[in-house]
């Protein structure tokens, strides 16, 4: 039995093509080897059988030779119970004449988001190289595997410098909450009188929910192109403002509350502001002993892995001593403490 390819990107039969596309970029996002690492060998062959299914079905030609073969009739196999392969493959018309090869996990999914996106996540394409295991497949006719070659030879020659790194300084708010920058870069481009020329772009970046410092967004080919070399690619790397109330460690939000000796004693609500804007009342009713901290779940940092979930917000206390106290205070305090 073929694979039920719907049933694989989660969409009914009559799925349009932004349905499609909808469901396999959540899905591959969510299967592919380098956002899985704990995956392993389950994560790859979800994530190239996630990709067969969209290269299949977003094609309206393979597409109706899957509707009406199935799988095996796709791929050149005469669907189960129909004549044998060897009578098959000589006739004349029938799904075998089809020859479709699946193409590299890998290769489809950076050309999928290189085309519906200006840019790509450097933690999706840091390891983009041919798996092995998986066959590459040419889905364009050998005219085009040709021009391919050819073209690949006559590139091969030039080196890909490393990529131009700059800085994307953001605040806690909006890595929390995602944020679109417009940042205005240069480059320098050789024309084609070998003369270097600055050229000038704005590049929109999107910045996720739940990103970190060290997240890594790469523009393919937006870097310096120098004559005898590859087009650079152009990578900004996020760095974090210090914030004024939290502090992120790990998927965990902390938050330091200077009180005073009596509301440690007493209990008091303190209030805190969400980096989402919202108002968070926190009733303190125990003793703030020294080290004593209050933890909130899921009002933490977003897990970019389990979308919806958040880590915890700790809350740590330091209290502070009047400097002097009156003998009547002191008397107060003895009478009250039972001392």
């Amino acid at each position: 039995m073929g694979m039920d390819y719907y049933n694989i990107l989660k969409v009914n039969r009559n799925a349009t093509l932004e349905d499609l596309k909808k469901s396999y970029r959540r899905l591959a996002r969510t299967w592919h080897p380098d956002k899985n690492p704990t995956g392993g060998a389950e994560a790859e062959a979800k994530f190239k059988q996630i990709t067969e299914a969209y290269e299949v079905l977003s094609d309206p030609k393979k597409r109706a030779v899957y509707d009406r073969y199935g799988e095996e009739g796709l791929k050149g196999m005469p669907p189960p119970g129909s004549q044998s392969r060897t009578s098959a493959a000589a006739g004349s018309s029938g799904p075998s004449n089809f020859q479709y090869n699946p193409s590299d996990p890998d290769d489809f999914f950076a050309e999928f988001m290189a085309s519906n996106k200006p840019y790509s996540f450097d933690q999706e394409r840091k390891r983009f190289q041919p798996r092995s295991q998986w066959t590459a497949g040419n889905t364009r006719g050998e005219a085009s595997s040709a021009s391919h070659k050819e073209s690949s030879t006559s590139t091969s020659q030039l080196e890909k410098p490393p990529a131009i790194e700059k800085t994307l300084l953001c605040t806690l708010e909006e890595l929390y909450n995602g944020t679109k920058r417009k940042m205005k870069i240069t480059r320098n481009v050789a024309n084609t009188d070998g003369k270097v020329e600055i050229e000038t772009e704005v590049l929109p970046v999107e910045v996720l929910p739940g990103w970190k410092k060290g997240t890594k967004i790469t523009f393919p080919n937006k870097g310096d192109r120098l004559s005898g070399q590859l087009p650079q690619d152009l990578t900004f790397v996020i760095d974090l403002k210090p914030h004024d109330v939290y502090l992120l460690e790990g998927n965990n939000l902390v938050a330091t509350q200077v009180i005073p000796l009596v509301d440690a004693l007493a209990g008091t609500t303190i209030h805190l502001k969400t980096l989402d804007g919202r108002n968070l009342p926190i009733r303190v009713e125990e003793v703030v002993r020294p080290g004593h901290e209050i933890v909130l779940a899921n009002e933490g940092w977003p897990i970019r892995k389990e979308p919806g979930k958040k880590g915890n917000l700790k809350i740590k206390f330091d209290v502070t001593f009047p400097t002097r106290l009156s003998s009547s205070q002191r008397a107060a305090i003895r009478q009250i403490m039972g001392g």
